[in-house]
């Protein structure tokens, strides 16, 4: 959970797209280059973990990527909800999609910024470059044939204000 003094993005850009270039999750190594825990932190721990940057296991990053909702069989082989988890379950499969860096509580809101400025128009078009690849033909085939009647007969009922 960063805190208010958060990594200043320009100290660290340089290695920052080398981590979003990689055809892996970056999750693991954007939560490395930030902050890590403020040492104000609301959990209720014996320990001190101020500047604590390991991975805390709230599933964040398993529930937003969209390769894992694409493919549950993946996700089926573990019950980790881990960073590390997401990295072996996904590899080099990774869409890059950064979702799973802008859902960890662990990555600075910096970092975080960064991504949203500068990679997201990168990132939904790497995507829709995707789009062409074999395996979502089937959702092409279903929209432009059946699903195609199915859409021109919906109708959404009467609107109340």
């Amino acid at each position: 959970m960063p805190g208010l003094n958060q990594v200043d993005v320009k100290h660290i850009e340089r290695i920052l797209n080398i981590v979003l270039d990689d055809a892996r999750p970056p999750v693991g190594r954007c939560r490395l280059l930030s902050s890590g825990f403020a040492p104000y932190h609301t959990l209720q721990l014996a320990e001190n973990v101020s500047g604590f940057k390991g991975c805390i296991g709230c599933g964040n990053c398993i529930d937003a990527c969209p390769m894992l909702a694409r493919e549950p069989r993946r996700r089926a082989r573990t019950p980790q909800r881990t960073s590390f988890a997401l990295e072996a379950l996904v590899a080099d499969d990774c869409d890059r999609c950064d979702n799973c860096v802008l859902v960890c509580p662990q990555v600075d809101t910096t970092i975080k910024q960064y991504i949203v400025n500068t990679r997201m128009v990168e990132g939904m078009a790497r995507l829709v470059k995707n789009l062409e690849r074999e395996e979502f033909l089937i959702f092409d085939f279903w929209f432009t044939n059946s699903g195609v009647e199915r859409l021109r007969g919906y109708s959404p009922g009467p609107t109340t204000r």
